[in-house]
């Protein structure tokens, strides 16, 4: 099976009113170009799940500036501040969770835990509208499991069945994300022949992986 489409093909798996998992730390290891095709075609009311909304001018903050996204679930937000406005003027909904309670339930949605159990939130806001249980005289908040219906990575290399290769802190969120969702697309630096990437080195293996925007194709 080619994994291997054009930017074109993979926007057009993306529709309006969509949950899309988006890899990348402050741009850092982001789908820059999957972005910006979204962003071309205004692709709208989306549900964004990622680490942050990066900076107004690159990566998913653009999406936010063009108004695109309906509902934003990330960890912070202070370097973009239109993402602050447009959620204080109700414009778009932003659900702020603690960074490792983030990757916790996204990991639990791929793979399989009914929620996540955590301290972290306890007697602020974050605890609002949520179950809590107390294990051996602990009480914890219950996070449930987060799922996309697709998720945007960024592979500095790929082989052509859709084996992943970070470098360095690009990987942050992309490993995670791969397995939370139910297309997964990502966007590689160099695209590379079976083989080429040592397996001790595949971050992301090829099974989890439906399309590759990369090489020629790009």
């Amino acid at each position: 099976m080619n994994k291997i489409i054009s930017i074109d093909e993979a926007a057009l798996k993306i529709h309006d009113g969509m949950i899309v998992m988006i890899g990348g730390f402050l741009g850092c290891g982001t789908p820059e170009r999957m972005i910006d095709k979204l962003v071309e075609l205004g692709i709208k009311d989306l549900t964004i799940i990622a680490n942050d909304t990066s900076f107004p001018d690159k990566g998913l903050g653009k999406l936010i500036v063009s108004k695109q996204v309906k509902k934003a679930i990330v960890s912070h937000i202070g370097t973009n501040k239109e993402t602050g406005r447009q959620m204080t003027e109700g414009e778009t909904e932003v659900v702020l969770v603690p960074q490792g309670t983030l990757i916790e339930q996204i990991r639990a949605g791929g793979v399989g835990l009914g929620g996540v159990l955590t301290p972290t939130g306890l007697g602020t806001v974050v605890e609002e509208g949520k179950q809590k249980l107390t294990i051996e005289g602990k009480e914890y908040l219950l996070e449930l499991p987060l799922r996309a219906d697709v998720a945007l990575l960024y592979g500095s290399k790929v082989d052509r069945k859709g084996n992943v290769y970070y470098n360095g802190t690009t990987r942050n969120f992309n490993s995670i994300i791969a397995m939370a969702a139910d297309l997964v697309i990502v966007e590689a630096v160099e695209l590379v022949e079976v083989g080429e990437i040592h397996p001790n080195d595949v971050m992301t293996p090829g099974v989890l992986v439906h399309a590759i925007v990369g090489g020629d194709q790009a």
